[in-house]
Formats: C-alpha cells, structure tokens, sequence
C-alpha cells in the first residue's frame, strides 16, 4: 500500500521544498519506490531537480490531469524518471489551477482522483505544496492525509502553523477525513538566541504529540541542491544524511 506525504505550511519560505526531496531522496536510498510530485506553480522542485524543459513543455503536465478529468489517465505519461526518485514535476501552467479548481466538480479531489490511475506500485508519494492555502494545498491534503510540516525557527512560524491546523480541521469536517500530522521540521536553525527560544517553543507545544527534527542551516544541501539532487545522491557525506534518514525512517 503507498503511504502519501504532504509537505505543507501556509507560510511559504520555511524549506518545503528542500525538506519534500531530501525525504524523497532518504525514502529511495533505503530501497523504496518514491514518486515526488511537485504541486508548486513556482516549481523550485521541478527546476532544481533539472526538469526545466517539463515545466515550460507543450503537451501533457500535470495542469491536465488536475483541470481535464479525461487526462488523468495519462499521469504515468507525465511522470519523468530521476536518478534518486521518479518525479511528476510542476507546469508554468498551473498558475491557473487554482480558478480552473474553484469551480470545478470535486475541485479539491482531483490529485487525489489522478493517483487512482497509476500504473506504476509506489511504496511513498511525497508531494511538494504551493507556500500558501488553496486548492492545490486541500488537493494536497486530501489526497495525502498526511502531512509533514517545515517551519522556521521563528515567531512568525507560530501563526503559520495555527492556520495550517485551523485549515485541516476544517477539511477534516467538510470530507469527513482524518489528516494526520506526522512531524515539524525546524530547517535553516541559525545560532542565536531567538531560534534557541523557539527551538524550545516547538519541543514544549509539540513534544509530546509530535515528533520534532531539527536542521541546522548547512551549504551542503546547498551543494545537493546546486547538483539537482538530495543530499543523499550528493558526493558529501554530512550530519544532514542521518537527519533526514531519521525522519524518512519515522515513515516506514
């Protein structure tokens, strides 16, 4: 059975992206089949993992099977093979998702809907969110039902976060669904005294209910990144490979 992974916050700039294909990237270097989907109309992760050509292509994208009910069989045709993982990467066309969705049947299921016609048996489905609510976040989710959370060792991540939970409360009722929280990663911690203070903010709000991970702000996921690749088929070997190999571990 696949496990699905939303990566989510409702404040963008927290590590999302990085955080999506560096779990991507620990899932497949312990031997599992991962599908990264890139939900972005930015698409940081399409871009960064070197499918610059899919984004801007003519054809079949990711766009169609969310808008075009009748394309959605086509998502095996739209996903493109990587070294680490497979990856459906984003469209410059999904900048106009979100009014094609809002007035569409079943506008936030249909990511959900698409994955129904998969050909190819993946073990996770890790998928990369817009930094913001809408309905390509609620596709994100209800497809998902879990999710991962990335934040800021910062006092602007405490209002982000009670959106984003206030959010998938309401899903949760309009659907009839249980999204499950699986875990906040605190990325790019600097040291100083106000990421100490919310380091700690974080361990007593969400300790005992949620696992917390913590990642210092290292240039070798830079490097990853510069490379097209997660840290794990990066050439350098650091601290970060156990952290997130931690964090994929407490998935499996």
């Amino acid at each position: 059975m696949t496990y699905t992974l939303a990566v989510a916050n409702a404040k963008g700039g927290v590590g999302k992206t990085t955080t999506a294909i560096n779990v991507a990237g620990g899932l497949a270097d312990s031997g599992h089949k991962v599908l990264f989907v890139d939900l972005d109309a930015q698409g940081n992760g399409t871009i960064g993992l070197g499918f610059d050509a899919s984004y801007t292509q003519t054809g079949a994208s990711v766009y169609d099977l969310l808008v075009n009910l009748d394309d959605q069989a086509q998502i095996d045709d739209v996903i493109q093979p990587h070294g680490e993982f497979d990856v459906l990467p984003s469209h410059i066309d999904m900048f106009n998702a979100q009014p094609e969705l809002q007035t569409a049947m079943r506008g936030r299921e249909r990511l959900w809907m698409a994955f129904d016609e998969l050909d190819t048996a993946y073990d996770y489905i890790i998928i990369d969110t817009p930094p913001s609510l809408g309905m390509l976040t609620d596709n994100a989710l209800l497809a998902s039902r879990n999710v991962l959370i990335p934040a800021l060792a910062e006092a602007t991540s405490q209002h982000a976060l009670d959106i984003l939970f206030d959010h998938m409360e309401k899903l949760e009722e309009g659907y009839g669904v249980d999204i499950e929280p699986v875990g906040i990663v605190i990325n790019r911690i600097e040291v100083d005294g106000e990421a100490d203070r919310m380091v700690e903010w974080f361990e007593k709000q969400f300790g005992e209910s949620l696992p917390t991970w913590k990642i210092r702000n290292r240039v070798a996921l830079k490097r990853a990144w510069d490379s097209g690749v997660s840290i794990f088929g990066h050439d350098e070997t650091t601290d970060m490979d156990a952290r997130f190999q931690a964090i994929a571990g407490h998935l499996g």
